[in-house]
């Protein structure tokens, strides 16, 4: 399983030449070696490879297809919409793919067929259709209608802990507080918020419990909970890390009624290889983590089994030994993928997991059971008061573990140490499984001796790129120069005990590498000010470009007092202030002082900067809002053209006019907005004008960060793991 899963992630990496080589002297030495294992090895391998490469092709070859895409849609579709779903079918072509429209035209219900028409390309294994024009089909998809029901009766029974009730029960994370998220990464504990085989696995031995107390026979109580695990599965929409676990417990019942022995090796291999039919499922970040989790668990068990000393009056001690060395080997082995996705090592993970696992092992049936009463609304509201203290308490050890000093290091791994890295998770499997683990602790040494040598700067970047980070409902934009410093514009918000600064936009800044050039503060709003002293205090900017109008909130008098504390050059903006970065051209077109002195309204004192890289400019508005849009058009209306515009005050209907609009005419639209947010953001108004203008609409709460790429002439864009390019030319309306 391990060979082929590494030949299709070769194969998806574009490395065919160089990973045939490789296999082929593989299968060379086997041979010369006559050694039949090696040279299996290497035809998996090989197997893997082909396999990418066919399904990359396959996956072009619809994105040439003519005709309307039908597909289906867990989510509404309407003007500015960026939505993910499966096709069904295209005109001309038999393909089954996923995929994503961004939509300009029509509207379509959530789980109703939809037709689809637009620009069509191949982007990171989906389709994607830029322009879309939909409309309604006849046929419905009665799962997706169903996994909706579920949804809608969850947050009616769980209310303010809807968010974390549906991301343990149907992997549904697209309503959680981005706060919420950093939270549990700090604590060691994201693989909580997503469905898991451990998810599975406590359900699965919940309902067998509760078949055995019905007294059905072993037989009929096996069948009854794979049976049940396979249904639930299929409503949530059968993530890889669900279907692992569903397989493992397959093979391990089925091993059990045949009265067979099974190595929880060769489960864990069938069960992480069945996922791998649909090829991509490699690159998923779940099923990485759900396959490593796993073989750390098992490798230590076979550690435990020879360290810990099971003497019958100091069990507990056994049990306790057993299980903290469970989390810490499984910590260690994920650690490098956490590393390399979220940017962060945590360093209470072990003892966190220690303690979340009780209460998520009664938690999740429970969980469960609220589920199975979706059609009982007073039973489902039972079970789901019930469930909120375990909710409260598993909330509370991620809060806490946290809140701990230096609970986690910031790291930016480079591709060369998460490889060297991986290396070191292999080394540390064998050693735990070996009688004789010399040499794999020699290799695993040398690793981290190799880890620690290995430079963590970032290379140089080819062209400019810009990030909107998502922190919620706020704002925090980060451009990135070819020198690989970053030009940062606002820094998220702030809530007790935190904010946006710490816990998103320095990891994310860190992630990536690079040293801040600038800081600029568009106005004095917690939503955008709120971690600008945190990022002030510990990036240490050239310079901290501020509107300079007169705000009384804390957050801007710390970011005030931080700037000063770190010697950090403060300079008040103003129309025409101008500055050459490393290449990119930054200006500011507002705020003017003369002006903006008689405003009630920070908003409407928004600094607004354009950046310019060639032929490709960006323009953020902060939260600017109509009255400062008219005085922009009246100053100077051509100086507003661009081709990215990051939307005005989170895509309010107090921003984005048609005539701004008109002036801008941009290609992609970004929208930084929090999921879930009380304000009614952003308005459907303003995305069916800004859909209607030819722009492609990109909101952080469905799509999280996003990244825009550019060379000087076309754009490149990449957003929940899909890129595409963009000709800034043709798309013009």
């Amino acid at each position: 399983m391990i060979a082929y899963a590494a030949g299709l992630a070769l194969g998806f990496g574009g490395v065919v030449h160089l990973a045939a080589a490789s296999l082929g002297c593989t299968a060379i030495v086997g041979v010369v070696a006559r050694d039949a294992r090696v040279v299996a090895l290497a035809a998996f391998a090989v197997a893997g490879v082909l396999a990418a490469r066919a399904t990359a092709l396959d996956e072009e070859r619809c994105a040439r297809a003519r005709g309307p895409i039908v597909a289906v849609f867990p989510e509404p579709l309407a003007p500015g919409a960026f939505v993910r779903g499966q096709t069904r079918s295209i005109a001309g072509a038999g393909c089954a793919t996923p995929v994503t429209v961004a939509v300009r035209r029509g509207s379509v219900a959530a789980g109703r067929e939809a037709r689809v028409t637009g620009a069509v390309s191949a982007a990171g294994g989906r389709l994607l259709v830029r322009g879309a024009s939909v409309r309604s089909g006849r046929d419905r998809d009665l799962l997706i209608a169903f996994r909706a029901r579920l949804g809608r009766g969850l947050d009616s029974a769980f209310g303010v802990n809807a968010a974390l009730a549906r991301a343990l029960l149907i992997a549904d994370t697209r309503s959680l507080d981005p706060a919420v998220r950093d939270r549990y990464a700090t604590a060691g504990l994201v693989h909580v918020l997503s469905i898991s085989g451990l998810h599975v696995a406590i359900i699965a031995l919940a309902v067998e419990l509760l078949c055995r107390a019905a007294r059905l026979p072993p037989r009929g109580a096996s069948i009854t909970t794979l049976a049940l695990v396979a249904i639930y599965i299929a409503v949530i929409g059968a993530p890889a890390p669900a279907v692992r676990s569903a397989v493992m417990l397959g093979v391990t019942a089925v091993c059990r009624l045949l009265q067979r022995n099974t190595s929880p090796w060769a489960s864990l291999a069938i069960g992480g290889g069945v996922p791998l039919l649909a090829p991509r499922t490699v690159l998923d970040l779940g099923w990485q983590l759900s396959v490593l989790g796993m073989a750390g668990l098992v490798a230590s068990g076979a550690l435990a089994r020879r360290l810990i000393r099971t003497e019958r009056r100091q069990r507990w001690r056994a049990q306790l030994g057993t299980a903290l060395l469970a989390s810490l080997v499984a910590s260690l082995v994920t650690g490098p993928l956490v590393a390399w996705h979220f940017g962060r090592l945590s360093l209470v993970a072990p003892v966190a997991n220690l303690l979340a696992s009780p209460i998520v092992a009664v938690l999740q049936p429970t969980l469960f059971l609220a589920l199975a009463l979706t059609p009982i609304p007073a039973a489902e509201r039972f079970i789901a008061d019930a469930a909120s203290p375990l909710l409260w308490a598993l909330d509370a050890i991620a809060s806490g573990a946290a809140q701990v000093p230096h609970a986690s290091v910031g790291v930016s791994p480079s591709l060369a140490t998460a490889a060297i890295a991986s290396v070191c998770v292999l080394a540390l499997i064998t050693a735990c499984v070996s009688r004789h683990p010399g040499r794999s602790v020699t290799v695993g040494a040398a690793s981290i001796a190799a880890m620690a040598w290995s430079p963590l700067t970032p290379l140089r970047v080819r062209g400019v790129e810009l990030h909107m980070i998502d922190v919620g409902q706020g704002d925090a934009v980060a451009l990135r120069t070819p020198r690989g410093r970053w030009i940062l514009v606002d820094a998220g918000r702030a809530w007790r005990g935190g904010d946006a600064g710490r816990a998103t936009v320095i990891p994310y800044l860190r992630r990536y590498g690079g040293s801040v050039a600038a800081f600029v503060l568009t106005h004095p709003h917690a939503d955008h000010a709120g971690g600008a002293a945190t990022v002030l205090t510990a990036t240490r900017p050239e310079v901290f470009w501020d509107g300079a109008y007169v705000g009384t909130s804390d957050t801007y008098r710390d970011a005030l007092t931080a700037a000063s504390s770190a010697a950090v050059t403060w300079e008040r903006v103003r129309p025409g202030h101008r500055r050459v970065i490393d290449g990119v051209d930054v200006e500011f077109l507002a705020p003017d002082s003369a002006w903006a002195r008689h405003l009630a309204d920070p908003n409407e004192a928004s600094v607004v900067l354009r950046a310019t890289y060639g032929s490709v400019r960006f323009l953020l508005v902060g939260d600017a809002e109509r009255e400062e849009e008219r005085w922009l058009l009246a100053r100077d209306s051509l100086a507003l053209r661009a081709e990215v515009l990051k939307v005005g005050h989170h895509g309010s209907t107090t921003s984005t006019t048609d005539g701004f609009l008109r002036a801008v005419r941009p290609v992609i639209a970004l929208v930084s907005v929090g999921a879930g947010n009380t304000y009614g953001h952003p308005s459907p108004h303003v995305l069916a004008s800004l859909a209607a203008s030819g722009a492609t609409v990109l909101r952080s709460d469905r799509l999280g960060h996003v990244i825009v790429r550019t060379d000087g002439s076309s754009l490149q864009i990449q957003a929940q793991g899909e890129r595409w390019a963009s000709s800034v030319v043709s798309e013009r309306p």
